[in-house]
């Protein structure tokens, strides 16, 4: 593993753990208002995905080409499977009789995986391809 390789998992962690605090937070406060679960989590997700593509965008993967409608396109995709995951399996784990707080970490962390890898390897790819030195 290279040393960019190694600043970019702690960039992309750094940004995650910012993004599950917003996510968190804004989740709780919205199902303590009694908002349902499902629009809980939509509404959610999407203030933790927004700082998320700003803070990776700019830092872990450091882009410097001008953001365009098909990168944003790609990066809603990405995280639109990974909040829809999340729901999934934030519901089903709940109907198995787990807490809410547990259901949402564990589909959390899933989708914190589909996150990294279709940001890596689809939505900023050519910011991440190994220079020569690096092989």
């Amino acid at each position: 593993m290279t040393k960019k390789n190694i600043r970019i998992y702690a960039a992309f962690l750094t940004v995650g753990a910012s993004n599950t605090m917003i996510d968190f937070l804004f989740f709780f406060f919205l199902t303590a208002c009694f908002v349902p679960s499902f629009l809980a989590q939509c509404m959610s997700y999407t203030a933790g995905m927004l700082n998320s593509y700003v803070w990776n965008r700019k830092w872990t993967f450091q882009v410097k080409k001008k953001a365009d409608k098909w990168e944003w396109i790609k990066w809603a995709t990405v995280n639109g499977a990974a909040c829809l995951l999340t729901y999934v399996v934030l519901y089903v784990i709940q109907q198995a009789g787990f807490s809410l707080f547990i259901s949402k970490t564990i589909g959390t962390l899933l989708g914190m995986m589909i996150t990294f890898t279709g940001s890596r390897l689809w939505v900023f790819p050519s910011e991440n391809k190994p220079s020569e030195m690096e092989r």
